[in-house]
């Protein structure tokens, strides 16, 4: 075993309590599961996720650090992924309250959609890899040797976590969604504070310095 049980163990408990914290990522889920249902906040859930395959594999390989010393290449990405948001808070103003009930009620949510929206979130984020370069060597030691299979268990380990959490989240938030999704009134209000949380979080993302 290239990293004891009992640091794995503490590694997986302190990533429960990241992926709990509130942050873009657990919104995000939220957000589309009360106004969409439990498919939409899982498919996001595996979008994200993957995204944090592609941070993983960066800060493995040394990719992140670029993120950390370049900034016209945190600035790049920065500013997409504040795009992205902000055109996600454009089409949550603009969508029919009778679009997302329809989408619930008759199970017809693009799961491809919401699963390439969930990895272009995530993905366009710099700040995650530079998480991950910070947080993922403090498990990992070099002594043991294979620093970058250690890197990419850690990862894994991570990903594992987060997936439990959103998915819980999905389905907590799904369930309260459910009472509401008759409501046109209830969905124009779901529809605008998901609006307005992705214009908050572009704005977050576009003020976040490197």
């Amino acid at each position: 075993m290239i990293i004891p049980l009992e640091t794995l163990a503490v590694f997986f408990v302190t990533s429960l309590l990241l992926a709990l914290a509130p942050g873009p990522d657990i919104l995000f889920v939220l957000a589309q599961s009360a106004a969409n249902g439990k498919k939409a906040g899982i498919c996001i859930t595996f979008g994200l996720c993957t995204g944090l395959i592609v941070h993983t594999s960066a800060v493995a390989l040394g990719v992140a650090v670029l993120f950390q010393t370049s900034m016209v290449a945190f600035t790049l990405l920065k500013g997409f992924g504040a795009c992205y948001l902000l055109y996600l808070a454009w089409q949550a103003y603009r969508a029919p309250a009778s679009e997302a009930a329809e989408s619930t009620i008759g199970g017809r949510t693009d799961g491809r959609r919401l699963y390439l929206r969930g990895i272009i979130m995530n993905v366009s984020n710099p700040k995650v890899s530079i998480f991950f370069l910070a947080f993922l060597p403090q498990f990992a030691d070099a002594g043991r040797g294979h620093m970058t299979m250690q890197l990419i268990l850690l990862g894994v380990v991570f990903i594992g976590a987060a997936l439990l959490v959103f998915t819980a989240v999905s389905v907590l938030a799904a369930t309260i969604g459910q009472y509401v999704v008759r409501s046109t009134q209830a969905q124009k209000f779901m529809n605008r504070l998901a609006g307005t949380l992705f214009a908050a979080l572009a704005l977050k993302l576009a003020c976040t310095e490197q």
